[in-house]
């Protein structure tokens, strides 16, 4: 059988010069502290007008006895089948400079042939640089900056604001982190954001993280974003974290024990951020996430996403 990526997927017969735009992704089923990819996509899905330009073909690429599509019974008939969909939207920032999201559930099936179908639409419609982005827990209390992992096919898509982990380490692959490793070996620019989501909130929707991501994707794309809403949902959940921290002497002490190991290495480095810090320095995140852990298994939780 042959090799067409092509197959993959049907691009809208009207589709405008998109020569020079941004290209966003984020796919459910890896990893996603807080919910924060979900979070962002859903907000600009909501908060800008798009369209549908192209579809993929989700019975070639989805796997869907392990994550079973939602239909709805109606008393003696199946009324609704919410099946699911892998597409790219083409949508306007508020200065009218269109982008491109491609979101969706995450390729089961076919990760190469994927890389490759979305390689031939970066060049078909000449875009210029490729972002993904999601959440990852991390040891840290959400009372402190959050910080954020970039990372990128050439070094200078990064910028000085971002400070690189101070150690290798080898992870579970996902779609996003091939597409990004494929594009840069195409000659294509490709980067990503990690927002670092408190690992107490990891299985929480937690707006902050997802503001975060927004804000860097703005820095490094140039475009200009709505986040009203997004801003307001983040005040809202962190009142109500901090009234349920207020409510909980214990989760109060994790919280406190967090800030004092996050307030000393940030001190002793002279610097805003715990990823500034030396790897010598560099708490682990198992490390700062210990006693919250304990605490959760003491109430019979489910512990947070490694």
């Amino acid at each position: 059988m042959g090799f067409d990526p092509e197959e993959l997927y049907e691009v809208d017969s009207d589709v405008p010069d998109l020569d020079g735009a941004v290209l966003l992704h984020f796919f459910d089923g890896f990893m996603d502290a807080g919910s924060t990819g979900r979070l962002v996509t859903d907000h600009l899905t909501n908060e800008v007008e798009n369209r549908v330009i192209a579809r993929f073909d989700v019975d070639r690429l989805i796997d869907y006895r392990s994550r079973r599509p939602p239909m709805t019974y109606a008393v003696d008939h199946w009324e609704e089948y919410e099946a699911p969909e892998l597409a790219v939207r083409l949508l306007h920032d508020t200065d009218g400079v269109p982008f491109l999201l491609l979101s969706g559930p995450e390729p089961d099936h076919e990760w190469e042939r994927f890389a490759t179908a979305v390689k031939h639409l970066v060049e078909r419609w000449g875009v210029r640089l490729t972002v993904g982005y999601h959440g990852i827990p991390m040891g840290a209390p959400h009372t402190r900056p959050l910080g954020v992992t970039a990372h990128a096919t050439r070094e200078s898509l990064i910028g000085g604001d971002h400070q690189p982990l101070p150690n290798r380490m080898q992870v579970p692959g996902s779609v996003s982190a091939l597409l990004e490793y494929r594009l840069g070996e195409w000659g294509h620019d490709a980067m990503g954001f990690a927002a670092h989501v408190p690992h107490y909130l990891a299985q929480s929707a937690y707006p902050s993280a997802a503001l975060l991501v927004l804000e860097s994707v703005e820095r490094a794309t140039g475009l200009h974003l709505p986040d009203g809403e997004l801003r307001v949902a983040a005040q809202v959940a962190t009142a109500e974290i901090d009234r349920q921290v207020a409510e909980s002497d214990e989760v109060a002490d994790v919280v406190r024990a967090l800030e004092r190991q996050y307030d000393t290495f940030v001190e002793a480095s002279g610097r805003d951020s715990l990823l500034a810090e030396s790897q010598e320095h560099m708490p682990t995140a198992e490390e700062l996430g210990s006693q919250f852990e304990r605490f959760l298994a003491e109430q019979g939780g489910d512990s947070p996403e490694r």
